[in-house]
């Protein structure tokens, strides 16, 4: 049974910004190192934001799949749909979960291995220059206003650390492959919480 209660915070809370070390890393989150990861090309600009969505068992959330996937722990035997995964050796930096907490398991200073074969405007290999954001849902589940706010603050502490000047989803850089996060990701609520220039976003 599908999950769809938003966490509500009080509206007038003060959250402490999101900043980006020198290693790469955010604090305040929490981190879960994943082995799935390289160095990135020489002198690579960090200039793109990709965002995703991922539950496993597919339309399922909660529990530790996603982490298992990332760290190469995942259980082929807990589920018919894990058996043809397991072995794949993937990674995002970061995972927004349905309440809003946020996970990083990669350094952005190094290569996640999210995007696959993908390209903007004609620039192929987008893992060399990009930043992987996970968002816990699925094509068709509308995503909570908890994420929509992690979101918003995870990528204002990543524009004051990255060269950061596009944001786009699976489905834009791999379009023959990917569909999300799909169509039921707000891109206009997430641009207007996380104050972004019109033409960052997909046309």
């Amino acid at each position: 049974m599908h999950d769809h209660t938003e966490i509500n915070e009080e509206p007038n809370k003060t959250v402490p910004c999101l900043t980006l070390d020198a290693q790469g890393w955010v604090g305040g989150v929490q981190h879960m190192p994943s082995p799935n990861c390289d160095a990135r090309p020489t002198d690579c600009d960090i200039s793109l934001l990709v965002i995703h969505n991922i539950s496993l068992p597919p339309g399922r959330f909660g529990g530790r799949a996603i982490e298992d996937l990332f760290l190469n722990r995942l259980d082929p035997t807990a589920h018919p749909d894990f058996v043809g995964i397991a072995a794949l050796r993937v990674s995002a930096h970061f995972l927004i979960r349905r309440g809003g907490q946020i996970v990083q398991f990669v350094s952005c200073a190094q290569r996640a291995w999210h995007a696959g074969e993908s390209s903007l405007a004609g620039r192929s290999r987008c893992n060399d220059f990009s930043v992987g954001i996970e968002l816990e849902g699925t094509d068709f589940v509308a995503f909570t206003s908890a994420q929509y706010r992690a979101l918003a603050r995870l990528t204002t502490g990543l524009r004051r650390g990255l060269p950061l000047r596009a944001v786009r989803g699976h489905e834009h850089i791999a379009p023959k492959r990917k569909t999300d996060p799909g169509p039921c990701f707000d891109w206009r609520r997430y641009a207007r919480q996380a104050h972004l220039p019109e033409d960052w976003l997909p046309a």
